[in-house]
C-alpha cells in the first residue's frame, strides 16, 4: 500500500464531536464502529475495539473479511458527518464494491483497538464515489482496499425505482 495515499489531504483535520450513532444510518448492533476521531473535507478516521458482544464476534475475534464493513461504515460516517456540518441528516448509501482488499490477519482480535481511515478519491454529482481505505493497529496497516459507493439523493425513491439517478 502506498504510504503517501493521504499526502494530498488538507492538514486542517477537525475532531468529530458527534457520537457515531448520530452520523451513520446503522442502528443497534448493526453499527460496528465505536467512535469517530477526526476528519476533513476528504477523509475521516474512526475506531473500533473488538468486543465479545460485537455482531460478528466468534472464536476470539472478528473475521478479517469484516474489515470491508468497517471501511464502508467509516465512509458512511464521513458522509454523515459532512451532512451534519451542513445542518442535514445523514442519508443512506450503498457499498457497490471493493477492489484490492488485502488483510494481513485472519481475524481482528478481542480487546484490540483498530483505527479505520478513509479518503475520498472522487465523488460524482450522481452520488457515485470512490474511497481509499485502510485499517491500522498500533500504527501498522493491517488491511486496505478501495471502495466504490453510491449515495442517491433519495434512497427510498431509488430503491422503489421511481428516480432517474
Amino acid at each position: 500500500m502506498n504510504s503517501n495515499m493521504y499526502a494530498d489531504t488538507p492538514t486542517a483535520r477537525l475532531p468529530v464531536t458527534y457520537p457515531i450513532t448520530a452520523i451513520v444510518p446503522h442502528a443497534g448492533k448493526m453499527c460496528l464502529l465505536d467512535r469517530p476521531i477526526e476528519g476533513d473535507a476528504e477523509s475521516l478516521s474512526c475506531e473500533v475495539t473488538i468486543r465479545e458482544d460485537g455482531l460478528f464476534f466468534s472464536n476470539g475475534g472478528v473475521d478479517g473479511w469484516v474489515g470491508i464493513e468497517y471501511m464502508a461504515q467509516t465512509v458512511a460516517a464521513w458522509a454523515g458527518w459532512r451532512a451534519r456540518l451542513r445542518g442535514e441528516a445523514p442519508r443512506i448509501g450503498f457499498l457497490l464494491g471493493s477492489r484490492r482488499y488485502e488483510c494481513s490477519r485472519p481475524r481482528f482480535t478481542l480487546g484490540q483497538t483498530y483505527r479505520i481511515d478513509v479518503h475520498r478519491q472522487f465523488q460524482a454529482d450522481n452520488g457515485l464515489g470512490q474511497f481509499d481505505c485502510r485499517i491500522q493497529l498500533d500504527g501498522q496497516v493491517v488491511a486496505s482496499a478501495t471502495l466504490t459507493v453510491f449515495e442517491p439523493t433519495n434512497a427510498e425513491e431509488f430503491l422503489m425505482g421511481t428516480t432517474r439517478e
